[in-house]
């Protein structure tokens, strides 16, 4: 059995602007650090690590290095953990974005999985795309427990289509919060989710998720 635990990247410059990143790359703002700090910490306490993977954008990477560092080991980054191509939505604020978008964005909020960023990826393009990414890695891991620092829309996707089989059910799904956990498990071609956004570790370092996603 592999065991797969994807991590949430520190909250971002992006987080803190409440702005869509997408695959723009901002970095990590100082509590975003300190959250990836602890939740090495927790993990390294925690789990017998054998392998560090991350998506290739800043926040995410450096939220797995913090673990890397910890353990003397080295990140593999994967383009494929990438969080959504947001397209048009990229660097707006959540503020503006159903201004501009109402009839998407106003699907974004209703039904997540159904939904597509104007000029980038669908939500279902997302999903299929992590999914292939993680099952991948998974495999290749076979037997070992992995980390994998990622983003919250594809700890979201992937939670609904291991839970349910598809990604429809996403609106359901809470967000996973900044450097949170969520653990499943990968055994005979067959994912499992063990828990969902661990993060009681961060304490008073939590960072509270806005009303607009």
């Amino acid at each position: 059995m592999t065991t797969v635990i994807l991590i949430r990247h520190g909250e971002s410059e992006a987080n803190r602007k409440n702005v869509f990143a997408g695959h723009i790359d901002p970095d990590l703002e100082e509590q975003g650090l300190r959250q990836a700090k602890l939740t090495a910490r927790y993990v390294a306490e925690n789990y017998q690590v054998d392998a560090v993977y991350a998506s290739d954008l800043t926040r995410a990477s450096k939220t797995a290095q913090c673990l890397g560092e910890l353990l003397q080991m080295p990140v593999i980054k994967e383009k494929g953990l990438r969080e959504i191509d947001a397209g048009k939505w990229e660097g707006v604020s959540f503020n503006e974005v159903p201004v501009l978008y109402p009839e998407e964005f106003s699907v974004w909020v209703r039904d997540l999985g159904s939904a597509r960023c104007p000029g980038g990826e669908s939500v279902r393009e997302l999903g299929a795309r992590v999914f292939k990414t993680l099952t991948s890695i998974a495999e290749k891991e076979a037997d070992k427990t992995v980390v994998v620092a990622t983003h919250a829309t594809p700890i979201r996707a992937m939670q609904s289509i291991v839970t349910t089989g598809d990604v429809r059910a996403m609106k359901d799904i809470p967000w996973a919060s900044n450097a949170s956990l969520t653990v499943f498990t990968y055994e005979g071609g067959k994912w499992k989710l063990v828990e969902a956004s661990i993060d009681g570790h961060l304490s008073d370092c939590k960072t509270a998720l806005p009303d607009t996603v």
